[in-house]
């Protein structure tokens, strides 16, 4: 007789099997799973748009990402973050709760010597940048001055350009610059600034370290200090490296480029209360704000002009997002006058972001979108005539109504009609569920996208005047998980994060490509962070979902062949929420493309199973030359597995080769929970 098992195991192993009844078994996966390539078919061809990428305001996005700015809030300015972006800045550094506290410095500036007491004043409205400066008052005895922590891009370089605006009170003129040590106090470089005049004027110096000096990832203090009993008034300190390229970090210049993207958006929730020009003129004069969609500071310091500038250095189309918030049709006529006296180019202009949301600034009711879209089309036509211009549409699962409000405009308002592919992959409807059950239904997501696409298209072409006029972009794309607040994600299911996110990002890819005449424009979310270019502790690294979009971006303009499989497939059941429902789902997931020169064939591998690796025969016919085929592969140990500023390279594609014989199918195995990208060389036609 068996032993009997504890209750509270019992219990678990009930709600266990409950979970896993969620996801059912459709046909069975083989032993060997037979793909068959018709390197002779064509089902259209893959939209050079599919590979843009996303760009806003956000977090580490722009500031102290794009830009290479290392210190933060150099414009001295108090309330520029919101509570709960506060509360996350006091968690990292709490000394500072008592700095703000004792002397109203402005965070995350604090006093250099706590000894010297408080010998500082902000004053507003006669400063040098924004409205508030911050008075240093020197003593004899102690000395004095303010630091920041920061971060240098260490090995990468040792030099670093310091500038600041400085209006003299009285006593010495001589002003401090220097990188101190956190942990013993060494003045590791230093540069003394005389800073005589009584009106504002900017000054520059440079520290340069020594070799060595400091470590990657190693905190230290940049500090401004006074002599003596001086008096003076700071506003708008700056720390670059020396080798910046312009205002960008040359690092993040580099990986962009290496993305190949086809266009880049400048856009996102900030966009309903952007005014352009706020983002013109001298860098030094741009003004300080809070941006209130993020809860963070705004420099204004990457308007039009460096937009520009960082989309011709990366070889991208810019794509402008244009305020239908609390912007008006003349605004936004004026932002592309400005625009196109300045650039010539293939251009992008999307009208709103996701109005549908009441979290936007002055966002319009389904009654108001139709008529403010089509003013605001009529006022941007005459400017841009050879533009692609864009309208926003609903997300996928909830499309009917708002996407039919715009329908009412006449054809030709708008050449596509945008969506946002946004999905928190921890929130499934499923209580209790397991974390193999999450990442089953989350996989599920990109193949239940397919048939939403239909439906939206269907709708589309039925409206007397769109058919075969006018199509879909989906201008922000990702996967997160998501806890409690805005801004805490999780790593407890496949994100854009992670190695999981990347078998995500690739099986939503492979559906862009078959759905090639639905979707015609996509933007991932984003270029820095999420699935894109991450900067911490001004260490610069890629997300896996990084090196999967450079995986599949030079496919672009590819004929997408016919591919058949007998692979397995699964169901879900009260899953992700938005895709909960989702049918047979296939573990083998394969695209093909032939390339526009019709010399190489190449296949986009997934393998969705949470534990079976597949072995696979891929038969393509006469179709390939004998020699060896070059694999790219992304797998890890765990699903959860993430790059960061430590260990930057954890997941990257694993190269390696296959023999292939003319005539004759390939054989290789997909590791589960895989990206694989196989490149053939094609037979001449």
């Amino acid at each position: 007789m068996p032993a009997l098992r504890p209750a509270h195991l019992l219990v678990a192993s009930l709600l266990t099997t409950a979970c896993l009844a969620q996801v059912t078994a459709g046909r069975p996966m083989p032993k060997t799973v037979k793909v068959h390539v018709d390197p002779a078919g064509n089902q259209g061809t893959v939209p050079p748009h599919l590979f843009g990428g996303f760009l806003e305001p956000i977090d580490s996005s722009i500031n102290n990402g794009v830009i290479a700015e290392i210190l933060v809030n150099g414009s001295l300015e108090a309330g520029l973050w919101n509570h709960a972006m506060l509360e996350q800045i006091f968690r990292d550094q709490p000394e500072l709760i008592d700095s703000t506290n004792q002397t109203g410095i402005p965070i995350p500036w604090q006093p250099l010597n706590k000894a010297a007491g408080n010998r500082y004043e902000l004053h507003v409205g006669h400063a040098a940048n924004s409205w508030q400066s911050l008075e240093i008052m020197g003593t004899p005895d102690d000395l004095t001055g303010i630091k920041q922590r920061v971060y240098l891009p260490v090995p990468r370089t040792d030099g670093y350009r310091v500038s600041l605006y400085a209006r003299h009170g009285s006593g010495p003129t001589r002003l401090n610059v220097s990188l101190r040590s956190r942990s013993t106090d060494k003045i590791l470089a230093t540069a003394s600034i005389e800073a005589a005049a009584g009106e504002w004027t900017k000054y520059a110096a440079k520290l340069q370290l020594k070799l060595n000096d400091v470590h990657r990832l190693e905190p230290v203090d940049f500090a401004i200090s006074v002599e003596g009993d001086e008096r003076v008034d700071l506003d708008q300190i700056s720390l670059m490296p020396d080798d910046a390229l312009g205002p960008f970090d040359p690092e993040v210049v580099r990986m962009s480029e290496d993305m190949h993207m086809t266009e880049l958006r400048l856009g996102g929730n900030f966009i309903s209360y952007y005014h352009w020009r706020d983002g013109i003129g001298p860098l030094d004069k741009r003004v300080t704000m809070e941006n209130i969609a993020w809860g963070i500071p705004e420099y204004n310091n990457f308007g039009t002009d460096e937009f520009l500038a960082f989309c011709k250095l990366v070889h991208a189309e810019p794509q402008f997002n244009l305020n239908m918030g609390s912007g008006t049709p003349s605004e936004a006529a004026d932002w592309v006058r400005y625009i196109r006296e300045r650039y010539q180019g293939p251009l992008i202009l999307e009208m709103g972001n996701e109005l549908y949301g009441h979290w936007q600034v002055g966002y319009p009711t389904i009654h108001e979108i139709a008529p403010r879209t089509l003013a605001f089309s009529q006022a941007l036509k005459p400017l841009a005539k050879d533009a692609m211009l864009m309208a926003t549409g609903e997300s996928p699962n909830q499309f009917e109504a708002w996407n039919a409000a715009q329908y009412t405009n006449p054809p030709g308002t708008f050449d596509l009609l945008t969506m946002h592919f946004i999905t928190g992959t921890n929130h499934v409807r499923l209580a209790p569920y397991t974390p193999d059950f999450m990442a089953a239904a989350a996989y599920a997501v990109p193949h239940a996208l397919g048939a939403h696409l239909d439906s939206m298209q269907a709708q589309m072409d039925a409206v007397p005047g769109y058919k075969g006029k006018a199509h879909f972009a989906i201008t922000e794309w990702l996967f997160n998980s998501k806890g409690e607040g805005e801004r805490n994600f999780t790593n407890e299911s496949p994100s854009s994060r992670n190695e999981g996110g990347a078998v995500m990002v690739a099986a939503t890819f492979n559906t862009y490509f078959r759905h090639n005449a639905e979707v015609k424009l996509v933007d991932m979310t984003g270029l820095m962070e999420f699935a894109g270019i991450w900067k911490r502790r001004e260490q610069v690294f890629a997300s896996p979902a990084y090196y999967v979009f450079q995986l599949y971006a030079a496919a672009k303009g590819d004929t997408v062949l016919p591919v058949t499989t007998d692979t397995g497939t699964y169901s879900v059941k009260n899953g992700t929420q938005g895709y909960a429902d989702v049918a047979d789902v296939p573990y083998v997931d394969i695209v093909a493309t032939r390339s526009k020169d019709n010399r190489t064939i190449t296949l986009f591998c997934v393998n969705r199973s949470l534990t079976d690796d597949a072995p696979t025969e891929i038969d393509l016919g006469p179709s390939l030359v004998s020699g060896v085929a070059k694999v790219d592969q992304m797998t890890a140990v765990s699903r959860y597995v993430m790059n960061d500023e430590v260990e930057p390279k954890r997941v990257v594609p694993q190269v390696s080769g296959l023999n292939v014989e003319a005539r004759k199918p390939l054989h290789l195995t997909l590791p589960h929970e895989s990206v694989t990208v196989i490149h053939l060389q094609a037979a001449s036609k």
